[in-house]
């Protein structure tokens, strides 16, 4: 879990997917009463799976030779518990913070092939409070989730959850791309040409219905990604 916790990290930096040494990916251990987080400080790029910390519910460091940022618990934890998701990658990645900056909050997932793959997965939490600093607004984000895969938060970025890491990551990295192009189709001004909804929902049911193409992936990656 540690080494694929590393690589999803070294994996996100390479794409340009992180900010920083800030934002988060965590994985909840079988006991539901511990997590692998990354530590505060390093780069993604820089993170080998001995530099992963494990934290309990409250955030203390049981395991391991660095120290968490408090924010990443108050988010992850209550989204671990509330959410009941597995793995929690929380970043600002570029396209997709873009998105949450318009009126719409978030993806139009009735647009591109990538895009179609997240209908009816989304969830938009157009209340931003700031940094958080306590359990309220870890909670707050969690509930505003409703059992959604992902989560776009307004002016402030985004929340992707899966069951195992190669399907979370496979769906970060494509929900950046599907923002990707949306934004740039926005750029050129020119009226957007939408899909039926029901298209949409038929295209999601087909690129979800079988997900050997993100474990593909995501085993490329451990041979290309130092």
């Amino acid at each position: 879990m540690r080494e694929d916790m590393a690589l999803a990290l070294r994996a996100a930096a390479h794409f340009g997917l992180g900010e920083g040494v800030c934002n988060h990916f965590s994985m909840a251990l079988p006991d539901g009463q511990h997590f692998l987080l990354n530590p505060r400080g390093l780069m993604w790029g820089e993170i080998q799976a001995d530099d992963v910390v494990m934290v309990d519910a409250q955030g203390a460091v049981v395991a391991g030779g660095h120290v968490v940022e408090p924010t990443a618990m108050f988010i992850h934890a209550a989204v671990h518990r509330i959410a009941r998701k597995t793995c929690v990658l929380h970043t600002h990645m570029p396209y997709a913070t873009a998105l949450t900056l318009t009126a719409q909050r978030a993806l139009d997932t009735t647009l591109s092939q990538n895009a179609m793959r997240f209908h009816g997965r989304l969830a938009v939490d157009a209340q931003y409070n700031g940094f958080a600093l306590d359990d309220r607004e870890g909670e707050r984000i969690a509930q505003a989730m409703q059992g959604a895969d992902i989560s776009f938060l307004g002016n402030h970025g985004i929340i992707v959850c899966g069951e195992r890491m190669d399907y979370a990551f496979d769906d970060l990295y494509y929900l950046e791309r599907a923002c990707q192009a949306q934004v740039l189709a926005q750029s050129t001004g020119v009226p957007l040409a939408p899909c039926d909804p029901a298209l949409a929902a038929r295209v999601a049911e087909q690129a979800n219905g079988e997900r050997l193409q993100s474990t593909l992936f995501f085993e490329a990656l451990r041979r290309q990604i130092p």
